[in-house]
């Protein structure tokens, strides 16, 4: 016979339901009021949670407009990138202010894309780490190995002052005091020479703070103690090959170099990443990891780069998140030249985009002609091989435009490197400038003749009027001025005063930029020399007569196309003070 389903509970009689029904009603209905009340709240909140995030929305749109604004008066380089970001930002907040309002939003939507980024750096930086200590174990590096495997569990452990005294020794070719006190005892000290105490500087160091380094003759002095250690003799003759080893310039000991710089480089920037708070971003990113780089790629008997150890430097600076830092490390090598100096170019040109008028083109440039005492193109292509091909033609291109040597010369080492570096198109290119540049300089030859041939300056005048309304641009109105000023000052004033004038007596559209180059020019340090003629020329205009028409309107001309220049001029013509 089957069991009731309530057990043992009494069935509710109906008198006892009819007498508690009304209550029951009644607490039906307070709920359902209640009820009502909740989602009448619901809703208000609701709206006024949709309300807040649609303001978010738009004030945040308002503060991207605003620091576009502000970002549109940086250098035109800088702004493309800043304003891409500005703008992937507002669609992301837009794209969660939408997923707020319909419910979507996922439980990691709200995490800013850096912390992602930064977590995502954290765990590949632990997971480089186990293999770099395997690979320092593998090569015999003379550490000891459960101090190395510590550090795959406790990256932290890393910066205790063991370890940090181990890596120490690891360098300088020592080993740290207690590791052998405590490997071999304190008879095994007689094969040691302590390289700590100092009766004067440091008399009495704390135990733990001694290094040691191999005796000279560590071989003989084994040999003369058959009695200290006998079984460990093997041991001893191990560490010391180790040692010697490290140090040794053989392809095993630059490997286990190479192994721990970048152990060295990875924990580093995970200890700053996992204590931001307390490390400063200026020591990590301008000190530490800078000399890291650096030895990683270059060593003392290092003639060229090497592209593969570039790509392993290149590794380790991809961990590193913010541009500007990773930038850092790349600006604070190499400040003294030679390979050092070309890695820090390199690594700056190879992700980058730059044209030959930035000022890293220029600094890149300066840099590979002093690679040699004569621009060599071969030296030149050695280097530009590491960097992409847009930006071989860009270094090639401030090399033509450079001011280190003669426009021709600079187009024939120009279309020297495009050959060295297999680039066809872009010698076509050269060489329809080169032809450009002989026919600029073939036509300000003929202008020069004029000038030899003791011309009237209104002739001469016109001259330069012909050629720069036949072609004119920067290059022109350089050759234009360089002309110019090879001739006498008194003519270079009056051909400037007669340029801007047409002969039916209307004004030369392109006078003002012509003139305004030439002021500038003049009254630059390049052309002091020039300079001093010009002001020469005119103090003596001043004193035979000061209402000279050549020296009123030349002055004159000036303060059109520049007010300072002619400020300068007056005062040391002396105009000024009369």
């Amino acid at each position: 016979m089957s069991q009731p389903e309530n057990g043992g509970q009494p069935v509710a009689s109906l008198e006892a339901i009819q007498q508690q029904w009304a209550g029951l009603t009644l607490k039906v209905a307070q709920l359902e009021t209640e009820q009502d009340a909740l989602e009448h709240e619901n809703k208000a909140l609701r709206t006024l949670l949709e309300m807040v995030i649609e303001h978010r929305k738009k004030s945040h749109g308002e503060l991207v407009n605003q620091i576009t604004n502000l970002v549109s008066k940086l250098p035109l380089n800088d702004v493309a990138v800043v304003v891409a970001r500005l703008v992937e930002h507002s669609s992301q907040v837009a794209e969660v202010s939408n997923a707020l309002i319909k419910g979507t939003s996922e439980g990691d939507i709200l995490q800013p894309a850096v912390l992602k980024a930064m977590a995502k750096s954290k765990v590949d930086m632990r997971a480089a780490v186990k293999p770099l200590i395997e690979e320092l174990i593998r090569l015999e590096a003379p550490f000891d190995p459960p101090m190395l495997q510590a550090v795959i569990a406790n990256p932290e452990s890393f910066f205790l002052p063991a370890t940090v005294r181990a890596c120490r020794g690891y360098v300088k070719g020592q080993v740290p005091r207690e590791r052998i006190v405590k490997e071999y005892g304190e008879e095994a000290l007689v094969f040691f020479k302590d390289v700590t105490t100092d009766v004067k500087f440091n008399p009495k160091p704390k135990p733990e703070e001694v290094m040691l380094a191999f005796a000279p003759d560590f071989e003989a002095v084994l040999q003369h103690n058959p009695g200290v250690l006998p079984a460990r003799h093997a041991d001893l003759l191990a560490l010391h090959r180790k040692s010697r080893g490290s140090r040794a310039a053989t392809e095993e000991a630059r490997a286990q170099k190479i192994a721990f710089l970048k152990l060295s480089f990875v924990l580093e920037l995970l200890h700053y990443y996992d204590n931001q708070q307390i490390e400063s971003p200026d020591i990590i990113f301008a000190q530490r990891l800078p000399p890291l780089i650096e030895q990683l790629v270059i060593t003392p008997e290092s003639e060229k780069l090497d592209e593969n150890l570039i790509k392993q430097a290149e590794w380790l600076l991809s961990f590193v998140l913010h541009p500007d830092h990773r930038q850092a490390v790349i600006n604070n090598f190499g400040k003294v030249g030679g390979l050092a100096k070309s890695l820090r170019f390199v690594l700056t040109f190879r992700p980058g985009k730059f044209t030959e008028h930035d000022p890293e083109t220029t600094e890149f440039v300066k840099h590979l002609f002093s690679l040699s005492k004569v621009p060599s193109p071969s030296a030149i292509a050695a280097v530009l091989r590491l960097i992409g091909p847009n930006m071989q033609k860009s270094v090639i291109r401030g090399v033509i435009q450079s001011d280190r040597m003669r426009r021709e010369d600079a187009l024939e080492l120009g279309k020297a490197i495009a050959g060295e570096l297999n680039l066809p198109d872009f010698i076509a290119v050269v060489e329809q400038q080169a032809a450009t540049v002989m026919d600029t300089k073939k036509a300000w030859e003929q202008v020069k003749e004029l000038i030899y041939a003791r011309s009237s300056p209104n002739e001469i005048a016109q001259a330069f009027r012909k050629r720069l309304h036949e072609k004119y641009d920067s290059e022109e109105v350089r050759e234009s001025w360089l002309t110019l000023a090879e001739s006498d000052p008194m003519l270079l004033i009056r051909v400037f005063c007669l340029l801007p004038y047409l002969p039916d007596g209307s004004t030369d559209p392109i006078a003002r930029p012509v003139l305004e180059s030439y002021a500038t020019r003049l009254t630059h340090e390049k052309y002091e020399a020039i300079y001093g003629k010009v002001v020469h020329a005119l103090r003596n205009l001043f004193k035979v007569k000061a209402d000279s028409p050549a020296l009123v309107n030349f002055i004159a001309l000036v303060k059109w196309v520049d007010p300072a220049s002619a400020d300068k001029l007056a005062k040391d013509v002396g105009m000024a003070g009369a």
